[in-house]
């Protein structure tokens, strides 16, 4: 949504992840909101807090909104929930939203499809965001593996 909680946080994990794996060159990561809110801001203290505790560094990131050319230059957007997996398939062009998903599909036995907004709540909702994320990179990099 406005690029300073989940989608940086996914970003960061993501990175983290792909490291681990030796896949950090074959990747490029990226998080976009798709609301201007927060252009320019790094991630909420909070979100920062949470990754930190887990090892997960986001403190260079920078909120930036999502771009006509995101959907050309990106094989895969991932969305967070559906709201904002709507707004980008209004902003994709046609013949490229078969780029377009939720993050969560990739993670297993989740019992999810959807990441919440942890920003209204309390550190428990942080958490909670990191553990869904955590699952779903997993997830995406065996399939990243696999293609």
């Amino acid at each position: 949504m406005g690029n300073i909680c989940r989608s940086p946080t996914a970003e960061g994990v993501l990175r983290t992840k792909l490291e681990e794996a030796g896949l950090a060159g074959e990747v490029k990561v990226d998080s976009a909101g798709t609301h201007a809110y927060h252009v320019g801001e790094p991630p909420d203290p909070r979100s920062q807090k949470a990754a930190a505790k887990r090892g997960y560094r986001l403190e260079h990131l920078r909120a930036r909104h999502v771009a006509a050319a995101d959907f050309l230059r990106f094989d895969l957007i991932l969305a967070m929930d559906r709201d904002n997996l709507a707004l980008l398939q209004k902003a994709c062009p046609p013949e490229e939203r078969h780029r377009l998903g939720l993050l969560l599909n990739y993670a297993r036995d989740a019992h999810h499809d959807e990441v919440p907004d942890p920003y209204y709540g309390g550190p428990s909702g942080f958490e909670q965001v990191l553990d869904l994320i955590e699952a779903a990179c997993d997830g995406l990099i065996d399939s990243l593996r696999s293609a």
